[in-house]
């Protein structure tokens, strides 16, 4: 039987943002129903600054899915897309508290619904016929292309963990051989695969994240606005627009972040502006 954190079960048994967007202008759709697990994302998205004002998902699947899908959800509201575009799926794991390494599968599903929604809002349009490689696992539609990715992002070296994150050979297992060929492929012709690829965070990067997206409606209130630009050795960056920029109450604004942030880290945080 497999351990479910409580951050996992809280999401399945009371799921954020389960909900359709009405005015969603970013939709991404992933996965199907003949292969056990489907989700779609629905991004409401601000033209001006591209930031997600409202994300709602509905997912056919697993605990793991549906709470994968909620804490998606939660990680990118506020975000604009240029931040969202760098959430992993290890940080949709790591928000649950960890998943099972059976169930990582579900926050790969996650991030590539979301990288589904940003094309889709760009007017892009994600090749799903599988031009980005051959079809590896016909039980769950997994091509080379969807494998490449959750390797070279995940640092994945053996077929378990292929499997793991990609659901590719979890079925009838006829498609090991090809699985374990495309695995060896890309391992030689990408030696730097082995880690992680995708930029590494501060770890209080969530932390800093969520109190922003929490202190940002006051700041709206009052026809300003904010957003995170970067998080490093205690030093947050954060850009302020709107009746922000310029005013005389920055410093303020910027002290009480700080305070906010300290607070809830409990260490020192510097906060400046962009």
């Amino acid at each position: 039987m497999w351990n479910y954190s409580e951050k996992v079960k809280d999401h399945f048994f009371n799921p954020r943002n389960a909900r359709v967007v009405d005015e969603a202008n970013a939709i991404g759709d992933v996965g199907s129903l003949s292969c056990g697990d489907a989700l779609r994302l629905m991004l409401r998205v601000d033209p001006e600054n591209e930031t997600i004002l409202e994300a709602g998902f509905q997912t056919f699947g697993c605990g793991s899915a549906i709470a994968s899908s909620s804490a998606l959800t939660e990680l990118i509201i506020g975000r604009t897309l240029a931040e969202a575009e760098l959430v992993t799926n290890q940080q949709i794991a790591d928000y649950l508290d960890g998943l099972p390494p059976q169930k990582m599968h579900c926050s790969v599903m996650g991030q590539e619904a979301l990288h589904a929604a940003i094309a889709n809002y760009r007017g892009l349009t994600l090749d799903d016929d599988h031009e980005e490689g051959a079809l590896i696992c016909k039980c769950f539609g997994v091509d080379e292309g969807h494998i490449r990715r959750a390797v070279l992002s995940n640092g994945l070296t053996t077929l378990e963990e292929v499997i793991n994150y990609t659901k590719a050979g979890g079925g009838c297992t006829s498609c090991h051989e090809k699985i374990e060929l495309a695995l060896a492929t890309i391992l030689a012709s990408a030696p730097e695969a082995t880690a992680p690829l995708s930029p590494a965070k501060d770890p209080h990067w969530q932390e800093v994240m969520e109190t922003i997206t929490e202190l940002r409606p006051h700041i709206q209130a009052d026809g300003g606005d904010m957003s995170l630009v970067n998080v490093a050795n205690h030093t947050v960056t954060v850009s302020l627009t709107g009746s922000c920029s310029g005013c005389m109450m920055t410093d303020m604004t910027l002290a009480w972040l700080q305070q906010k942030l300290m607070e809830r880290t409990g260490c020192y945080m510097e906060v400046v502006a962009a």
